[in-house]
């Protein structure tokens, strides 16, 4: 039966991650892969994980099944840490998922139940995993702008234009902060006017917050997801833990379905738990459990906090040294878009051939599109991508 497989070709990160490390050049930088690095380029455990992992082992006194929604107390946690007061809990129905790509794909699979010609419409450009993710699970992906290559910036009007070229019903899928790939967020006023259309045009909002924390603050990076919480009747809210707990390997995210009544909730609520009955079954729990307990400890939760703020002010410093380092290395070259996009991604705005060849020639590693990872970047290392750059331009 397998003999009518075809070899597919890796993974273009994946592949990259592996040219990199068969790289025996030095200097050689990495700033492909979408993982957070500290000044030493390790991605640690944080160290409230650590207390809150030694505290689990002490006190769980099973390994048994936690059910397709996952953690109740986990649930409320991260449905609190999202949503604030802003909509009732009465009307969210919650699971806990294996990471935001779990969620994602439970959010489609419950889309597809409810109307199986949905439209998803996507940023231009989007996460690259967005596509096949969730057109993988049978929705039909379509795109707005939202990018504006030579200014480097939100096109907020070209966006608002789209918004409402886009059919009644439809599904918009925003990124609620640090934008992947850009950097580039809507500030409070365009996400409110991002927001006047969504509502005046009824599409159904779908946002992704895989970054909270790194961009802004706990509060501000979710401002969207707020907003529209007390605009709309329903919306699709997709959480990760991966990046603001350091969690990258254990899967941890959420999927809220805000719903119009409790009634609603309750029969979306059992759609999404037999949905992820026919796929995953439930959750792993291990992650999950960490993140309650931080979230649940006073002393845990202000250290979290004190440890995301360290990890969002290395990046800001990190692009802040970027920009200065290509301003003395290619002046004539403009980079400040570096400085204005938030959270660990931006483009650099080069092209395609300059990216093969810093590869080739400076052992400077990207993907294809120039998108980098700030926190590839270190103060060891930050002169030698600046000169890089500046050679292949």
């Amino acid at each position: 039966m397998f003999e009518s497989l075809k070899l597919l070709p890796p993974d273009a990160i994946i592949g990259l991650i592996a040219e990199y490390n068969s790289d025996p050049r030095d200097p050689r930088v990495d700033l492909g892969i979408g993982v957070y690095r500290n000044a030493a380029g390790q991605t640690p455990v944080l160290d409230v994980v650590k207390e809150a992992e030694r505290r689990l082992i002490e006190s769980q006194t099973s390994k048994t099944y936690i059910g397709s929604a996952g953690s109740a107390a986990f649930n409320e946690a991260m449905r609190d840490l999202t949503f604030a007061d802003s909509v009732g809990g009465d009307r969210i129905a919650m699971l806990q998922t294996p990471g935001g790509s779990g969620s994602l794909r439970v959010a489609a699979g419950v889309i597809l139940r409810a109307k199986e010609d949905a439209t998803v419409w996507v940023s231009g450009p989007t996460w690259a995993n967005h596509v096949p993710l969730l057109g993988g699970a049978g929705l039909e992906l379509k795109t707005y702008a939202y990018y504006d290559d030579e200014q480097k910036t939100l096109d907020l009007d070209a966006m608002l234009d789209a918004l409402h070229d886009i059919p009644k019903g439809d599904i918009v899928l925003l990124h609620a902060c640090c934008h992947n790939p850009t950097g580039i967020d809507p500030d409070e006023a365009q996400w409110r006017a991002i927001a006047d259309v969504i509502v005046e045009r009824e599409l159904l909002p779908f946002v992704d917050i895989a970054y909270q924390g790194f961009a802004t603050g706990l509060d501000a990076d979710v401002f969207i997801v707020r907003e529209l919480a007390g605009r709309v009747p329903e919306m699709l809210v997709c959480t990760s833990c991966s990046k603001n707990f350091g969690l990258y390997r254990d899967r941890v995210g959420a999927l809220f379905i805000v719903t119009a009544d409790s009634k609603m909730r309750d029969i979306a609520q059992s759609q999404a738990n037999n949905l992820v009955r026919t796929m995953y079954s439930m959750p792993p729990d291990h992650g999950a459990a960490v993140v309650e307990t931080i979230l649940h400890d006073e002393r845990l939760r202000a250290g979290w906090i004190r440890e995301l703020t360290e990890m969002r002010d290395r990046l800001q410093e990190m692009r802040q040294l970027l920009d200065e380092a290509l301003r003395a290395e290619a002046p004539d070259h403009d980079f400040s878009h570096v400085v204005r996009a938030n959270g660990m991604f931006c483009f650099l705005g080069i092209s395609t051939e300059q990216v093969r060849l810093l590869k080739k020639d400076h052992a400077v590693y990207m993907v294809d599109t120039s998108r980098i990872n700030i926190a590839g970047i270190t103060a060891d290392n930050v002169e030698h991508i600046a000169r890089s750059v500046a050679a292949v331009l």
